[in-house]
């Protein structure tokens, strides 16, 4: 088995692994449930080499989340319900589907994306995908049948906190503006202190739920993306932890050695240092 650029070899790496009694132990005993953490990990770190401008990291990630897509797709196929070509169909199939403007008719290139057109796409995909989970004996609403069930529960928690509010704000459950967020942020952190009190561990883990959700409202009304926030804030702390780090190893101490007071102190000189 060589390397290529094929990638249909991929897909024959990808069955070899799978392959009862000569392919890989561990790659055979693995399942759709035990991927999928895998899978988001990878697209994290794809999103990661990005941010970072490295393209050298973003090739290579990019072939992990290949990989992954590769690695479900067989799997399906091993159940006989699709393969990697059905995916491929898919979604070529929706993105022809969807840009009429580039890739229908004379007629449809030159009028261009018209108003409504999206809209009416998409009823079109929800009908048709509707009607093959039902000649397929499936529930036909894959999310759930909940105005709010559509939200993955797959999403990162700071970010479905914030799809469920935006969704939620769409038929006007939401507040007015930003600053009445505010009592009620106070408001869930008096509960939290007082499920403290009790030191009722599913109260508190509870209550600090309601604090971090209020938050995130609170930070929509700011238009601020509260992932993105923490993601910045997480830098943040990095930096300033490094800092500490490379003063004490400049002093020939270590982060063992050191006091709270010592590495406060420092942590002071990196914040002001910024």
């Amino acid at each position: 088995m060589k390397p290529s650029k094929d990638i249909s070899r991929l897909i024959e790496i990808m069955a070899a692994l799978r392959a009862p009694g000569t392919g890989c132990p561990w790659d055979i005993e693995q399942n759709f449930e035990t991927i999928a953490p895998y899978t988001i990990e990878e697209a994290y770190e794809v999103s990661d080499a990005i941010a970072r401008g490295d393209f050298e990291d973003l090739r290579l990630e990019l072939g992990d989340l290949l990989l992954q897509v590769v690695y479900h797709a067989q799997m399906a196929k091993e159940i006989d319900e699709f393969d990697f070509g059905d995916v491929v169909e898919a979604v070529t199939t929706k993105m022809i589907r969807r840009h009429p403007h580039v890739f229908g008719d004379e007629d449809a290139r030159s009028a261009g994306m018209a108003k409504g057109m999206w809209e009416q796409i998409k009823s079109v995909e929800k009908a048709e995908k509707r009607a093959t989970r039902l000649a397929r004996g499936l529930d036909p609403e894959d999310h759930g049948r909940g105005f709010l069930d559509g939200i993955p529960v797959a999403f990162p928690a700071l970010t479905r906190a914030l799809k469920l509010q935006e969704k939620a704000a769409r038929v006007g459950f939401d507040w007015k503006e930003a600053a009445p967020i505010l009592d009620k942020i106070e408001e869930e952190i008096g509960e939290l202190r007082e499920a403290m009190g009790k030191a009722d561990q599913a109260a508190i883990q509870d209550e600090f739920g309601d604090v971090l959700f209020a938050l995130v409202n609170f930070g929509r009304h700011l238009q601020i993306d509260s992932e993105a926030a923490l993601s910045g804030t997480n830098d943040k702390f990095r930096k300033r932890f490094h800092h500490v780090e490379r003063e004490l190893e400049a002093a020939g101490r270590n982060l063992d050695e050191a006091s709270l007071e010592e590495m406060e102190e420092l942590w002071q000189q990196a914040k002001k240092a910024k």
